[in-house]
């Protein structure tokens, strides 16, 4: 209504305005979401990516024209929490990314986000998270990486799949005693495979995934050029990425993987991203000049930015 030449609605209205409001959206607001005190912004129509079938998303990994960016632990940020819904939210401002996330498992068995086995360090609460029952998680709250508690709540995987339905694809760790069954069920009843990646850490993961659900898009890992070989031969290579380091790209598997089109994978949280907030996007795209695709990182906006420039930086 701003700019609006119609005369000022009163204050009464206003306020039941705000009130209805508040049933519908969380709070009285004009644009973005309010909460924790502060506002949500909407990302641009731009910067969602909207995967009709795991094909779909198979084919944006292996040939985006621009290098891709993986939201570290969804793209905690100052007022926003790691794995969170609103943080997926503020992480897709900064440009379109992928969303990693960690899955654990409560004592009802409900799948749910969340990195540390303990409470401690990520929630208002305390001991493991698979002492408690979701009833018991949603009476906490998330805080801040500086331990700022915040308004925002533990979310389940399914909440998490279906609110990334039509804005990007959920990069899924799954912690140490998650049930893949479980994992595996999760993502059949929510027709999900067109907007989530499985993270193994085994050759054994990966095939027992791909068997189950051979359109699935597994994130593998490799150190060795041997490796690498094992998971292509195992594994449809089209439902693959590889991942080959942290910081540096180990040249074996990245040769294996590129040799069957496999897109390849770097972490640059910690050393690289500290580097790269002191030197500049060069940092990343250096990483970019030896053929890394994609990117996980914790500073979602300085490597959206990377990826955005990469093409002007590489035709100067």
């Amino acid at each position: 209504m701003r700019d609006s030449p119609r005369p000022r609605p009163s204050a009464w209205l206003l306020l039941c305005t705000c009130f209805l409001g508040a049933f519908a959206l969380g709070g009285c607001q004009s644009s973005g979401q309010e909460t924790a005190g502060r506002t949500v912004a909407e990302p641009a129509p731009e910067n969602y990516r909207d995967f009709q079938h795991a094909d779909s998303l198979a084919a944006h990994l292996r040939s985006s024209p621009d290098p891709l960016v993986s939201a570290h632990r969804g793209g905690p940020d100052t007022g926003f929490p790691e794995n969170a819904l609103s943080t997926f939210r503020h992480a897709l401002t900064h440009g379109p990314a992928l969303l990693e996330t960690d899955v654990r498992m409560t004592r009802d068995s409900v799948l749910v986000l969340m990195h540390d086995a303990t409470l401690d360090r990520t929630t208002t609460g305390r001991d493991s998270v698979r002492a408690h029952t979701l009833e018991e998680l949603r009476s906490l709250q998330l805080v801040t990486n500086s331990g700022t508690p915040t308004h925002f709540e533990i979310p389940t995987l399914p909440e998490a799949l279906a609110w990334a339905d039509g804005r990007t694809a959920l990069q899924l760790d799954v912690k140490d005693n998650v049930p893949r069954s479980r994992v595996a069920a999760s993502l059949r009843q929510h027709d999900a495979l067109d907007q989530a990646l499985v993270i193994t850490y085994t050759l054994e993961d990966a095939r027992w995934y791909h068997q189950r659900l051979p359109n699935l898009i597994l994130s593998v890992s490799a150190e060795t050029s041997e490796e690498a070989n094992a998971l292509v031969r195992a594994v449809d290579p089209s439902r693959l990425l590889g991942w080959v380091g942290i910081g540096a790209v180990a040249d074996g598997p990245a040769e294996v993987f590129s040799k069957n089109e496999v897109p390849i994978s770097v972490g640059t949280f910690g050393e690289t991203d500290q580097q790269a907030r002191s030197q500049g996007l060069i940092v990343y795209h250096r990483l970019f000049d030896r053929g890394v695709d994609v990117i996980s990182t914790d500073e979602t906006a300085l490597a959206s930015q990377a990826a955005a420039t990469y093409d002007l930086q590489t035709s100067n």
